[in-house]
């Protein structure tokens, strides 16, 4: 039998063992949290500089693909700082009372959803610039872009006010007192809720992707006539090639969210984890491609940006060098 001398090596014993537990878990978060912050500062960064670029100078506040660029990249912004808050949130263990949670959310649903939109109607301008060059100028106005860009936000808006709306018929006033960590999935509580929205986002991106491929392929036959521009359209095909990718990264949200939805139910720190991975590789790299596209292949924008990376020394006169078209 166990004296209390045992007993009470046995007690240390276990204590240690839960203290070296509780501080891996702990380094496991902080290290997460810091690869997390890591990949989302440089981008924010890279696109507030991109934005002031595109302010800075007039030419670019009246040509529609810069503007539509300048809004992907804003979108970018806001998504990336609201998300990397709620991640922040929830590696910290923070409870936040619903009504915060669910106007943040549904900011950065609509948020969200403007970027596949946006994307696709740069590929739509794209399209038009290359197939019907004579046209272009009158479609593309800054007045119509303006009015596109609004159209965009009143699309992306629809989804989550739905949410809402089915959210406040189908639960309890007590639901909106319980504090919670702030994620989408606490405006649908219900499976047949979460179902319906899976196929109507699935559906989305469909008509989305099926829209590129239309732009992809009308490019393609274009570049078989001797009507248009080889050069041209074949830099088109590529920045809707990388479109293309950009948005299947997107998509892919789709599918990792039922992922979470499983793990969550089984450990909270995987789930912390996977979530941190998947914010990382579906969110900030797929946000990474516009400024590929539009900041570093376009000649005139990159060196803008060049100048004003360099705090305005050895000036660099974007308006004497030869835009590339993509």
């Amino acid at each position: 039998m166990c004296t209390a001398d045992c007993n009470n090596s046995q007690n240390e014993s276990s204590s240690l063992h839960q203290l070296q537990l509780v501080s891996s878990v702990s380094l496991r978060k902080d290290l997460s949290l810091a690869i997390t912050q890591i990949f989302v500062w440089p981008f924010v960064y890279i696109n507030v500089l991109m934005l002031f670029t595109f302010y800075s100078k007039q030419s670019f506040r009246t040509e529609t693909r810069y503007i539509l660029f300048a809004h992907t990249l804003l979108t970018d912004v806001i998504i990336l700082i609201l998300t990397d808050f709620v991640v922040i949130l929830s590696y910290s263990s923070v409870l936040m009372p619903m009504a915060f949670c669910i106007p943040l959310c549904m900011l950065m649903e609509t948020v969200s959803t403007c970027t596949p939109l946006t994307i696709t109607a740069m590929c739509v301008e794209r399209y038009v610039a290359i197939c019907m060059p004579l046209r272009h100028s009158a479609i593309s106005t800054t007045s119509r872009t303006l009015t596109a860009i609004l159209i965009i936000w009143i699309i992306s808006y629809i989804f989550p006010f739905m949410d809402v709306f089915i959210l406040v018929a189908t639960v309890s006033q007590e639901y909106f007192l319980e504090p919670t960590f702030c994620y989408y999935e606490i405006m649908t509580p219900e499976q047949w809720h979460r179902t319906m929205r899976e196929i109507m986002n699935i559906s989305f991106f469909i008509i989305i992707l099926l829209t590129e491929f239309f732009c992809y392929l009308m490019i393609v036959l274009a570049v078989r006539t001797a009507t248009v521009d080889k050069i041209s359209a074949g830099k088109g095909l590529r920045t809707i090639s990388l479109h293309m990718f950009q948005l299947i990264l997107c998509s892919l949200e789709i599918i990792y969210s039922h992922i979470e939805e499983v793990i969550i139910e089984l450990d909270i720190l995987l789930y912390q984890s996977l979530r941190s991975f998947n914010f990382i590789t579906f969110s900030v790299i797929a946000r990474a491609v516009s400024p590929l596209v539009y900041g570093l292949r376009d000649e005139k924008f990159y060196a803008a940006l060049l100048y004003y990376m360099k705090c305005k020394q050895n000036h660099i006169s974007s308006e004497n060098r030869r835009p590339i078209t993509l």
